[in-house]
């Protein structure tokens, strides 16, 4: 295995072995240094992983008026001096997670101007749930070309409606929730790990929160927040794509510091796919001496359902199954872009925007293939190593917006570099 730029050569197949310290989380960290808006003073953030999502960021909150710095990994992040409503920077539409600006910063300074968000293309991700949730609270937006402004005299609490329970919009009216006046109710909200996580450090922060973990969270508003230190737990999306990747190359692995309670039925599912799998609270142990099995349906959902992110790494795993699988995509309509590259990987794979049939017992052979968003590339790789030959993955700048150190990683789990 060898990275060359924004390419990256795998000679397979090899099989996965060994134990791994899980990066921290991408989708922790990022709503968490939003929320540090919040607060006035120095946050200390452990275990934040330095990848180029969470590096831009920064870059967003330094140009804001933020100072950074980081010992390892371990981020100290200065807060009292930021002034600047305004985000700017090259990474500002680089990410989706730039959103996340809206409500902390309409919280800190009651105005906010962005650019409109980037990130990967796996479809359209509207952002009105975001502005509707914020409006109840008080907000008025303006939109203009490439921007979008905000601005609000008095944050008030109130009882805000999300018609799905999307992430991004339940993290910006949380955010804001926390200084407004009054009382607020999210009825409708995302149950997601990540959520959990942002309502704990919002807490330590001196946030008055309730309810995180359930559809219904309570906000009562506090007059000011104060600095904390925070260690981010490990990346369930990460772990889950190794898991898939040991599957794949009947390898065996233990992930550390992964959160058991934060991979939801991942566990039952690896097992129905014919994997040996033991867990604790805080690790994973997974041995696969078999071919992979066949699932009849798999279908994406809000947690503790099947994750979306996690869809492409099943979609390769399947595709060495002794047999047929189906998987529904249900979050994302453009989320199939990997189908293309698994096919010239040998993977008998029919496909629609929504449904694909994964015709499994394919023999996977190296390829030229390219990575088009972040998850999928992970998965490409994942392949690479239960295929025969070479393989090249271009467009590995992808990858390395959530995964710190693939080619570490890797190594750890005994693949050849």
């Amino acid at each position: 295995m060898d990275l060359d730029g924004n390419r990256l050569y795998i000679k397979g197949p090899q099989r996965m072995q060994g134990e791994l310290l899980v990066q921290g989380s991408k989708n922790t960290a990022l709503p968490i240094l939003a929320a540090t808006v919040l607060g006035k003073g120095i946050f200390i953030i452990h275990h934040c992983p330095r990848i180029s999502d969470v590096e831009h960021m920064l870059e967003l909150l330094m140009d804001a008026g933020c100072r950074v710095h980081w010992e390892g990994h371990m981020l100290i992040l200065d807060t009292r001096e930021l002034q600047n409503y305004r985000v700017n920077g090259d990474g500002a539409g680089k990410m989706r997670s730039t959103i996340t600006l809206l409500g902390s910063i309409l919280g800190r300074m009651h105005r906010v101007e962005i650019p409109y968000p980037g990130g990967c293309t796996i479809g359209k991700r509207p952002i009105d749930l975001h502005l509707r949730g914020l409006e109840q609270l008080g907000a008025v937006f303006e939109h203009q070309e490439h921007t979008l402004s905000g601005t609000v005299q008095i944050l008030h609490g109130a009882q805000v409606y999300l018609d799905f329970p999307s992430v991004g919009a339940t993290e910006n009216v949380l955010l804001a929730a926390v200084l407004a006046e009054g009382t607020t109710v999210i009825h409708g909200a995302a149950m997601e790990p990540e959520i959990v996580e942002l309502a704990s450090f919002l807490r330590k922060m001196g946030a008055q929160v309730k309810g995180d973990g359930t559809p219904v969270i309570t906000v009562e508003g506090v007059k000011c927040l104060h600095a904390a230190e925070y260690i981010v737990p490990s990346d369930r999306i990460v772990a889950g794509t190794y898991l898939f990747g040991a599957l794949m190359t009947q390898g065996e692995i233990r992930l550390l510091h992964v959160p058991l309670a934060h991979l939801g039925k991942l566990p039952e599912l690896l097992r129905q796919m014919g994997a040996e799998v033991e867990a604790e609270e805080d690790w994973i142990h997974v041995r696969m001496e078999q071919q992979c099995r066949p699932v009849p349906y798999v279908v994406t959902a809000p947690f503790p359902g099947f994750p979306t992110d996690l869809q492409s790494a099943l979609m390769a795993a399947l595709a060495t199954a002794s047999g047929m699988s189906f998987i529904e995509e249900k979050i994302f309509e453009a989320r199939f872009q990997i189908v293309e590259e698994l096919r010239k990987m040998g993977a008998s794979i029919t496909s629609d925007e929504s449904f694909a049939l994964v015709d499994g017992d394919a023999r996977l052979h190296g390829a030229q293939v390219e990575a088009k968003e972040l998850r999928g590339g992970a998965a490409l790789i994942m392949a690479a190593l239960a295929a025969e030959g070479e393989t090249c993955i271009r467009g590995m700048e992808y990858v390395q917006r959530g995964y710190e150190d693939i080619n570490g990683d890797l190594k750890k789990l005994g693949i050849v570099v």
